[in-house]
């Protein structure tokens, strides 16, 4: 094999078992299987019954662990589900090797053709923000409202720090990193993620260290985890050049669902200056703007974000409350500011 090969992978249907995947309290998992791919899911009972359903999507090298949080919080107002991306969480490869940002939307539309759950409150995270950015632009049936937390949109001016991700698209670089890495402990990479992830690494319990070590362990067991994230990186990366209709600024101001934009003074990964070219791009958005948050703002202030949701289905009619145009100032993450205070600032 040469150096810029990507290592085999075997079929999905001959993988290892490499252990089970946490589950937290009152959650469930479940195996979809759809054409092309098998889906992992994660969900909660609702607090009720007739509650509308919610779809959450989770970034580059996630899984739907990372909306375990904001789940919770808001159980008593949708009735929650979050996948696993094909190759990520517990959720094998694609039949096709197709990590592209088409390919997973692909993936996340199939699951709602199939579930009959459509049309969902969805939400994204960075690669899933892209994700469902795509989703929401190509199939509006499908979505009542839009909520992305730190979205991958294209960026001029690249975060120094999303660099090394970047590369992981280079073919021979996702070999040549685990060659140079062989001797990293998962804490040592946790560790290292969690720095460039968060804003204040400190506000992770030392039990969600524990649980993130756990499920690196797990990961690195995978034979397909790197495959699976320098594929989708480089599925990042192909988006950020495509023009025309399928470019994702193009699809961005396709979106008629109203959209909840949640962006983090600290994120390294992407830019919060981007925050007001989304806000002007989404034609009927809201901006929440958290000085303190790095690039998971639902992981590091879930209350915030589920309070930012709640508002979002106010104004949207959806809680059968009084439109609201003014959310003001929540104490969390520094002052949490939503901007969207007039029809002018929430994209046209």
């Amino acid at each position: 094999m040469s150096s810029t090969e990507l290592p085999f992978v075997p079929p999905a249907n001959v993988l290892p078992k490499v252990g089970t995947v946490r589950v937290a309290e009152g959650e469930r998992l479940r195996s979809v299987e759809l054409p092309g791919v098998t889906l992992t899911v994660r969900s909660r009972p609702p607090a009720r019954e007739g509650l509308p359903p919610a779809l959450y999507v989770h970034g580059l090298g996630g899984s739907s662990q990372n909306w375990s949080a904001l789940m919770a919080l808001l159980d008593g107002v949708v009735d929650g589900e979050a996948v696993d991306l094909p190759g990520f969480g517990d959720s094998p490869p694609p039949d096709d090797g197709n990590y592209s940002v088409t390919g997973h939307a692909r993936a996340v539309i199939r699951y709602l053709d199939a579930s009959g759950r459509g049309p969902v409150h969805l939400f994204g995270n960075s690669l899933g923000g892209a994700i469902t950015t795509r989703v929401a632009a190509v199939r509006p049936d499908l979505v009542r409202t839009l909520t992305l937390v730190s979205p991958a949109l294209p960026e001029i001016r690249v975060q120094r720090a999303a660099v090394p991700t970047g590369l992981l698209a280079v073919p021979g670089v996702a070999l040549l990193f685990t060659r140079l890495t062989r001797e990293w402990t998962a804490e040592q990479r946790v560790r290292g993620v969690m720095a460039l992830c968060y804003g204040d690494p400190g506000r992770v319990t030392p039990e969600g260290f524990r649980n993130a070590v756990q499920e690196m362990e797990r990961r690195l067991r995978l034979p397909y985890f790197w495959d699976a994230m320098a594929r989708s990186a480089r599925g990042i990366v192909n988006a950020y050049t495509l023009g025309g209709q399928q470019g994702l600024w193009r699809q961005a101001e396709r979106v008629l669902a109203p959209t909840l934009l949640v962006y983090g003074g600290r994120d390294q990964l992407v830019g919060f200056r981007m925050a007001q070219k989304a806000a002007r791009a989404f034609r009927d958005s809201r901006l929440v703007t958290l000085p303190d948050a790095g690039h998971v703002a639902m992981m590091e202030y879930p209350e915030t974000v589920a309070l930012a949701f709640r508002e979002l289905l106010e104004d949207a009619g959806e809680l059968g409350a009084r439109r609201v145009r003014h959310a003001g100032r929540a104490d969390a993450g520094g002052d949490a500011v939503d901007e969207a205070g007039t029809d002018e600032s929430m994209g046209g």
